[in-house]
């Protein structure tokens, strides 16, 4: 791998990842793309932790896009195991396989063995899938939803890009996928798998930013509307509540709001439409305690 690492022609600084993010649909800031930019550079995962909401799977898709990549994504979850993030036997297949070569006139036990345990009947999962695609990115979703144990087995994985079946023996990726990790912050994740990548913490986006995210998203709401949503979006996530509104909520609300023929949002309507930003029932009950009409209005002065 030269000194270029996976960057895509033409993306010389982190800079110029920030415009080919842009012309993707996603805009990130100087810090997420500086981390962005050094982790396809140096080669090396990068790790983005923070709450639920404020990019970090788009950005590995943007990514897939960037780098005109496919997206391969490995969802976690509480149990997941090896076989089904790497590969696993396709045991119904071997079976008719046996039972079809038991069959046959010449049938030589020997070579169905080896036929049995061959790169025809192992089903790549998506680990697996993206040491064999080049290029790729891969997506570790929600890392910290997995247990200690899997978080070991990643990191091995991640370390050489390379796995061992003992069927037939290491396959290593040619060229080794760019690779994003997400987290939630659920639990910690051992510092062993931060070490191997790079970290960036994503704060939810600042006003202006996001201002200009739900425009993007949603050219058919009034710039008047977005940036009151946006605001009242802001407002919510200081109104302790459970699961505060990401800037994906945003988006949906100004959606909503746009479907309506909104051109700028009121108490009514933001009571009509809180299904599209506020998702726990607890955090409904909250809002509706408080006096929305006073809460947009403090939002959309103070924005």
């Amino acid at each position: 791998m030269d000194g270029r690492g996976l960057l895509p022609v033409g993306v010389e600084s982190p800079a110029d990842l920030v415009g080919r993010l842009a012309e993707v649909g996603y805009l990130a800031d100087e810090g997420l793309a500086t981390a962005a930019y050094l982790g396809l550079r140096l080669h090396r995962p990068l790790f983005c932790e923070g709450e639920a909401g404020v990019g970090k799977t788009e950005l590995a898709k943007a990514l897939a896009s960037v780098l005109d990549a496919p997206l391969i994504r490995l969802q976690c979850y509480e149990g997941i195991e090896a076989s089904q993030a790497l590969y696993d036997w396709d045991f119904p297949r071997q079976l008719l396989h046996l039972r079809t070569a038991e069959a046959a006139a010449d049938f030589d036990p020997t070579a169905v063995e080896q036929e049995l345990w061959s790169r025809r009947f192992l089903v790549a999962r998506p680990l697996l899938q993206a040491l064999e695609t080049s290029p790729s990115v891969l997506l570790v979703d929600e890392v910290d939803r997995a247990d200690d144990e899997f978080e070991a087995f990643l990191l091995e994985v991640l370390s050489d890009f390379s796995v061992t079946v003992p069927e037939l023996g290491t396959l290593r990726a040619e060229v080794p996928p760019a690779v994003v990790v997400t987290s939630n912050r659920t639990r910690d994740v051992h510092d062993a798998l931060k070490r191997r990548c790079y970290y960036h913490w994503l704060e939810h986006p600042e006003f202006d930013r996001e201002v200009a995210i739900v425009r993007l998203r949603v050219p058919e709401a009034s710039a008047r509307l977005c940036a009151e949503v946006t605001a009242a979006a802001h407002a919510l996530r200081d109104a302790d509540l459970l699961k505060p509104p990401g800037i994906a909520e945003t988006v949906d609300w100004a959606q909503a709001l746009a479907a309506l023929g909104a051109p700028g949002l009121d108490p009514g309507l933001a009571a009509a439409t809180l299904g599209a930003v506020v998702k726990y029932r607890e955090d409904v009950e909250r809002v509706r305690s408080l006096d929305v009409g006073a809460l947009l209005t403090r939002a959309v002065m103070g924005a």
